[in-house]
């Protein structure tokens, strides 16, 4: 029995490898092969709190895994079908795609946000960004965002497209654009959507300095 493990950022760079083939000791966990397979970021003094995925479903780590699954550790953060209100792409990103998802006769009032790489944090330059995604967890992830802000919000309509990979010092890293009858409703599901994308969805940012680098967690 054996399972396909899917490795990001942190995680992915202690094992030099994005993915990795790993024979269970049946019966295992989700937990229990995360704890074999990182005893030092599990037991030691860098102990690093993951979620876990099966089938790019997230799962406790009490889940007992079988032959054949696709297991993805998923380290702090900052998704079927395509959904034209969610991206992710190494393209530069474009704001009028999104307000065209957004925008109609009875919506009245178009909120955006854009998110850019600024060259500093906590008083250290940064040079630049590195971000990487589990793109159909994520998609899907921010596919079910959408749908949540809809509901929650009749009205509304709500894109958001995010940057993947190296990004340059004032270069847009994520945009969402939220068009409603009125603009109340446009802030606050504007505001919620970037809110809970950084704080769901499957991508994470890596901080390159001029001495070094480091993979920053969502708060």
């Amino acid at each position: 029995m054996s399972v396909t493990v899917l490795l990001f950022a942190v995680l992915r760079e202690s094992r030099g490898t994005p993915s990795l083939c790993i024979d269970l000791l049946a019966p295992e966990t989700a937990g229990a092969l995360y704890a074999r397979l990182f005893p030092d970021l599990v037991d030691g003094g860098r102990r690093l709190p993951v979620m876990y995925a099966v089938g790019g479903t997230y799962v406790q780590a009490d889940h007992l895994l079988e032959d054949g699954d696709e297991v993805a550790f998923i380290p702090p953060l900052g998704g079927g079908a395509p959904d034209p209100r969610v991206d992710l792409t190494t393209d530069p990103l474009r704001i009028e795609p999104l307000l065209a998802l957004v925008q109609g006769p009875g919506r009245g009032g178009i909120c955006t946000f854009t998110g850019t790489v600024r060259d500093h944090f906590e008083g250290r330059p940064v040079l630049r960004l590195e971000y990487e995604a589990y793109e159909s967890m994520a998609l899907s992830e921010m596919g079910r965002l959408c749908d949540e802000i809809e509901a929650r919000w009749p009205g509304v309509a709500i894109a958001m497209h995010h940057r993947l990979g190296t990004l340059e010092i004032g270069e847009a890293a994520v945009i969402v654009a939220a068009g409603a009858p009125h603009r109340d409703a446009a802030f606050a599901a504007c505001r919620y959507g970037i809110d809970e994308l950084k704080e769901r969805v499957t991508i994470w940012k890596k901080e390159v300095h001029a001495d070094g680098a480091g993979w920053k967690a969502n708060e």
